[in-house]
């Protein structure tokens, strides 16, 4: 077997209105909505946004709010996404800063959405 990448991951949320607003407005995903369904779209990923814990089956043995730690590179610097979001309200919990990712050397931001999930956003561009 060889696994070559990540298809979507899903996030369990307690309010469905500022999850999309962080993930549509703040960080610029596609928010998409059909057949009873949320999800946000970037590239070729998605994100399955559900309501509430095991709300479409199978489902992790115990989805908890907030337990998720990601990494996601952007493109371009990261001075001008902190820019995008310094600009749109949204609070940075800590960054720029130096960090080593699964390519090396790479400039980091940490944001967290609304129910606690930390995103890293990262650049390989940043890197000086």
């Amino acid at each position: 077997m060889e696994i070559i990448g990540i298809d979507h991951i899903v996030i369990t949320t307690q309010d469905l209105a500022a999850c999309l607003h962080f993930y549509g407005d703040v960080l610029g995903m596609q928010v998409v909505h059909g057949n009873g369904r949320y999800a946000v779209t970037f590239g070729q990923h998605k994100f399955n946004i559900h309501t509430r814990k095991a709300e479409f089956l199978p489902a992790a043995a115990n989805p908890t709010y907030g337990s998720l730690d990601l990494c996601l590179e952007v493109g371009g610097k990261l001075a001008e996404v902190k820019k995008e979001i310094d600009a749109s309200g949204y609070p940075i919990e800590e960054g720029p800063v130096t960090r080593h990712g699964a390519r090396g050397e790479m400039t980091s931001l940490y944001l967290r959405d609304p129910d606690g999930n930390l995103f890293e956003l990262c650049s390989y561009d940043s890197v000086k």
